[in-house]
């Protein structure tokens, strides 16, 4: 707990209900398998208005590696629900018991049937995490921290669909939002990474109830790396997701130039990479998208479906950057194409590293590396 209020007040990312963190540590120092949290509104301690505003009590729950894996690829507030119904998981109440040697999984075997169901229909409100990756134009010495002298090809007016309501949107002032936070650092600097000295990693997702901009409509960045509600349906919920819950902008955004690239490699850690899965086909396939934000600076890396309206990326230009974020544009083919050149990744342990995937005739590279590196 302790080392949880750290992390809030040391990165200002709020804890929400439906958020997940990988802890990667036994909660309570012995050999227990709950190892990591999932964040859920308190069940008996009932929101409070106060003249200072409002106050919600958040509980934390014990998880597996595996009911983790289940709140990434699903929803973390779809797991809490599942755990609600088995007593020697937490019952009712949501109890943890650091004893409890078993998954929900294997404690009720119909327990996955559900979280597939999940999955298939809703797809994974998971939308980003803080993770070590970074980015680069291959061939042009160039990082993602210089100045580009190229003529900005993306032109507000040609952009895919602007117009395009119905297709999930990336509102101008979400992306105002996340050029905001890339100034100030994803509220994130290196002498105070998203890693926790426990070894947590808060994931990044979008909350229906309790996160301000999760909308079906637009594509949202904020999410905080951990959990969110079933869909990306809600509109206007009341408050907005930790990621960008307080962040001013301290320098004119516009002085970033959107530009686009002719090349990317791009570059994740093991367990970054380990979610580009989810990433293809529990986000882009349903139509939205999917931010990995570095810890060790102002890098961002968005993935954005055909579907996704307002980004800076189209099918002309699938690779555009706003300063130190990117975002690349997949088409639906090329996403079936990822998903099974990239299906070792889904046992990353036996992955040999460094490890890269190349798509030539796309001008696209993917890196993964070793955690350490």
């Amino acid at each position: 707990m302790q080392a949880m209020a750290r992390y809030v007040f040391q990165t200002e990312n709020t804890l929400c209900s439906g958020d997940h963190v990988s802890w990667h540590s036994p909660l309570d120092g012995s050999e227990s398998r709950l190892q990591h949290m999932l964040m859920t509104d308190d069940p008996q301690i009932q929101p409070l208005t106060t003249p200072f505003g409002a106050v919600n009590f958040v509980q934390i729950i014990g998880a597996t590696a595996e009911e983790l894996k289940a709140a990434q690829h699903w929803n973390g507030t779809g797991v809490v629900e599942l755990i609600k119904t088995i007593p020697l998981a937490g019952g009712p109440w949501l109890v943890t018991d650091m004893r409890r040697g078993e998954t929900i999984f294997e404690i009720d075997p119909q327990i996955q049937d559900k979280v597939d169901q999940g999955i298939e229909v809703d797809g994974s409100n998971l939308s980003g995490v803080s993770s070590r990756c970074s980015w680069e134009e291959p061939g042009e010495g160039h990082d993602v921290n210089e100045e580009d002298n190229k003529e900005n090809r993306l032109v507000e007016g040609d952009r895919r669909g602007s117009s395009d309501v119905e297709r999930p949107h990336i509102s101008e002032s979400e992306s105002e939002q996340i050029k905001a936070a890339l100034k100030k650092g994803l509220s994130i600097t290196p002498q105070n990474p998203a890693k926790t000295e426990a070894g947590g990693q808060k994931e990044h997702s979008q909350n229906t109830t309790t996160t301000a901009t999760a909308t079906t409509t637009t594509i949202t960045t904020t999410t905080t790396t951990t959990g969110t509600t079933t869909t990306d349906r809600e509109k206007n919920s009341s408050r907005k997701e930790s990621f960008d819950s307080n962040v001013s902008i301290e320098a004119p955004t516009e002085l970033l130039r959107t530009r686009s690239l002719e090349a990317v490699h791009l570059k994740f850690n093991v367990e970054a990479g380990a979610l580009l899965p989810l990433a293809l086909r529990g986000r882009l396939r349903h139509g939205r998208h999917f931010t990995f934000k570095s810890i060790l600076n102002d890098v961002a890396i968005t993935l954005v479906s055909t579907s996704v309206v307002g980004s800076i990326a189209d099918e002309e230009h699938p690779f555009a950057a706003h300063g130190p974020w990117l975002q690349v544009l997949f088409t639906d083919d090329f996403i079936d194409t990822l998903l099974e050149d990239m299906e070792v990744l889904s046992d990353a342990d036996e992955l040999q590293l460094p490890r890269t995937f190349s798509w030539s005739d796309k001008k696209l590279s993917i890196t993964i590396i070793p955690d350490e590196a």
